[in-house]
C-alpha cells in the first residue's frame, strides 16, 4: 500500500494517546493504593489483596499478563506467515483452564499459601522449595527484561519511536504503581490494559478491512493464499504449527504457566472463594481467546492487504515482528492519534507482564526465602520490605533491558528458551508431588535435573539445527506487484534503517517465535 516516498512515523497526537495510557494506568494504582491500604497494611493484603477478589478481575488480569507486548507484535505476524490455523492456540488454551481450575487450583487455595513454592516445601522440603523460587526469581527477572526491551527495539526500529524513552518510562510506571499498590493495583491496572489492548486491535481491524474491500474480499484473498488453513493434522514434530502442536504441546507448556507459576497461581488464592478462583481462569479463557482471535484476523487482514507486495521482501521492513507496526502507520497514516493507541496497546502488554512479575518476584522472596528470618518482626517493617523488594525488582527489571541493549538476536531468543527450560521440569515435580505418592525427596531432585538437561539439549539442538521454512509450514508471500520493486530502501525514506531482510528459514531475530519454542519443550519435558 504505501510507496518508496512514504515517510511514516508517529505524531504529536499519538505520544499523547501513548502518555494517557501510561498517566491512566499509574492513577488506577494509586488510586488503589489510598483506597485499600489505608488502615489493612499489612503483608497478606500487599500480595494476596486480603483474599476478596472476584472472578471477573482476576480473570481479565490472568489474560492481560499472559499478552506481552512480544505476543502482541508477533501473533498477527504469525498468523500472516502460517495462517488462521493461529487460532487452535486457544483449544489448547481452554484444555489448560480445565485441568488447572480441576486439579491445581484447589490444592493451592485449600492450603492458603502465598507462594506456589511453598507447596514443594511441604511436599518435599525446604530445599526444592528454595530451588523453585530461585528458578523462578532468576527465569522471571531475565524474561521480564526481555518483555521491556523486545517491543522498544522493534518499534524503535519499525517506527523511529525512542527506544530509552519508551523503556524507562513504561519501566518506572510500573514499578511505581506495583511498589506502593500491591497486588491490588497489579490486578486493576490489568483491567484496564486489557480494555486497551482489545481497543487496540478492533480499531486496526475494522480500517484494515475497510481498506481491503470488506470482510468478504479479505476472506476471499486469505482463502486464495493458503490463510484459512484449519486441516493441517501434520504430526511432524519439526513443522512450526498444527493441530497437534497447539492442543498437546500448548496445553503442556501453558500448564506449567498457568498451574504451577507462581504470577498466577498468586492471583488464584487472591480471590475470596475457591469458586471464584475456577471461574476466574473461565473469565481469562474467555478473554483471551477473544484477544488472540482478534489478534490473529489482524495477521489475516494483514495478509489481504499485502499478499501481493509483502513489506518485508521489499525491504521496507527487516523482521517478521516489524510487520504490525508497518500496517499500523500505512492504514492510520491519516488518522492521527489511531497509531498512538496501537503503541498504547502494544505497552498496555509490557506493563501488565511487569508489573505481575515484579509482585510474584516480591512475594517469593518474602515467603520462600526470608519468613524464617522474620517471625519476630513487625507486619509494618514487613509491608516496608516486601514494598523495598518490588521497588528493587522493578529496578532489576529495567536494569536487565538496558542491558538487553547489549546482546546480540541469538542471545535475546535464547532468554525466552530459558522459560520452557526451566519452567518444564518445575511442572514434573508439582505433578509428581501431587499424583504419586511413592515420590520422594532424591526421587523428584533427580527428575527435576534430568529434565532440565533434557530440556537444556532440546533447546540448544533446536537453536543450533533449526528446521527448514519448507519443514515449518511458512506460507508464500509475493512482492510481484509492487509499485516499487527496489529491495533496499533510501535510508531517509525507508520505514526501518535496517538492511535487506534474511531468509524466514535461517532467520532467527523473532522474539514471539523464540517463546514458541517452550511448546515443543513442554511437551517433550512431561511424555
Amino acid at each position: 500500500m504505501a510507496s518508496d516516498s512514504d515517510n511514516l512515523g508517529f505524531c504529536l497526537v499519538d505520544y499523547v494517546v501513548f502518555a494517557a495510557m501510561l498517566v491512566v494506568s499509574l492513577s488506577i494504582g494509586l488510586f488503589q493504593s489510598l483506597r485499600y491500604t489505608q488502615g489493612r497494611s499489612n503483608v497478606d493484603n500487599f500480595f494476596t489483596g486480603g483474599r476478596g477478589f472476584s472472578a471477573v478481575p482476576v480473570g481479565l488480569s490472568l489474560c492481560a499478563s499472559f499478552m506481552s507486548a512480544v505476543q502482541v507484535l508477533g501473533v498477527p505476524s504469525e498468523a500472516y506467515l502460517y495462517g488462521f490455523k493461529f487460532l487452535y492456540m486457544c483449544l489448547g488454551q481452554a484444555l489448560n483452564s480445565l485441568i488447572t481450575a480441576v486439579v491445581f487450583v484447589p490444592v493451592f487455595y485449600r492450603l492458603k499459601i502465598t507462594s506456589a513454592h511453598q507447596y514443594l516445601g511441604m511436599r518435599f522440603g525446604r530445599g526444592m522449595q528454595l530451588l523453585g523460587s530461585l528458578q523462578f526469581i532468576v527465569a522471571t527477572l531475565l524474561y521480564t527484561g526481555i518483555v521491556i526491551f523486545a517491543p522498544a527495539v522493534i518499534l524503535n526500529q519499525a517506527t523511529g519511536l525512542n527506544m530509552w524513552a519508551s523503556l524507562f518510562s513504561t519501566g518506572l510506571v510500573c514499578t511505581f504503581y506495583t511498589t506502593v499498590g500491591g497486588i491490588k493495583a497489579v490486578i486493576w491496572t490489568d483491567v484496564f490494559q486489557i480494555v486497551v489492548m482489545l481497543s487496540g486491535f478492533v480499531a486496526i481491524f475494522i480500517q484494515g478491512t475497510i481498506l481491503a474491500g470488506g470482510p468478504a474480499r479479505v476472506l476471499e484473498i486469505a482463502n486464495n493464499g493458503s490463510r484459512i488453513n484449519f486441516n493441517d493434522f501434520a504430526i511432524d514434530p519439526q513443522r512450526r504449527y498444527s493441530f497437534w502442536s497447539f492442543t498437546v504441546g500448548g496445553t503442556m507448556v501453558w500448564l506449567s504457566m498457568y498451574g504451577a507459576n507462581q504470577a498466577q497461581v498468586q492471583r488464584y488464592i487472591s480471590c475470596r472463594t475457591e469458586k471464584q478462583a475456577q471461574l476466574a481462569l473461565l473469565v481469562n479463557q474467555v478473554g483471551l481467546c477473544l484477544i488472540v482471535s482478534s489478534a490473529a484476523t489482524c495477521g489475516i487482514v494483514m495478509f489481504a492487504l499485502y499478499s501481493n507486495c509483502d513489506p518485508l521482501k521489499t525491504g521496507r521492513i527487516s523482521a517478521p515482528d516489524q510487520y504490525m507496526p508497518y500496517l499500523v502507520l500505512d492504514i492510520f497514516r491519516n488518522h492521527p492519534g489511531f497509531p498512538g493507541l496501537f503503541l498504547a496497546c502494544a505497552y498496555s502488554g509490557t506493563l501488565s507482564t511487569v508489573s505481575t512479575s515484579i509482585n510474584a518476584m516480591a512475594a517469593v522472596t518474602m515467603e520462600d526465602v526470608m519468613k524464617p528470618w522474620l517471625i519476630t518482626v513487625s507486619q509494618r517493617k514487613q509491608l516496608l520490605l516486601s514494598k523495598s523488594l518490588s521497588l528493587l525488582y522493578g529496578l532489576g527489571c529495567i536494569t536487565m533491558a538496558a542491558l538487553s541493549s547489549l546482546l546480540d538476536w541469538g542471545v535475546l531468543q535464547g532468554s525466552f528458551t530459558v522459560m520452557g527450560v526451566v519452567n518444564g521440569p518445575l511442572l514434573g515435580a508439582f505433578v509428581l508431588g501431587m499424583f504419586v505418592p511413592a515420590t520422594n525427596k532424591p526421587g523428584v531432585f533427580s527428575g527435576v535435573a534430568v529434565g532440565f538437561c533434557l530440556s537444556l539439549w532440546l533447546a540448544v539442538g533446536s537453536t543450533i539445527y533449526p528446521p527448514s521454512p519448507q519443514i515449518m509450514g511458512v506460507l508464500h508471500t509475493s512482492a510481484d506487484h509492487c509499485l516499487a520493486t527496489n529491495a533496499t530502501l533510501n535510508s531517509t525514506t525507508a520505514v526501518t534503517k535496517s538492511s535487506v531482510p534474511r531468509d524466514y528459514g535461517t532467520h532467527q531475530e523473532g522474539f514471539y517465535r523464540s517463546w514458541f519454542v517452550t511448546v515443543e519443550l513442554g511437551t517433550k519435558n512431561l511424555s
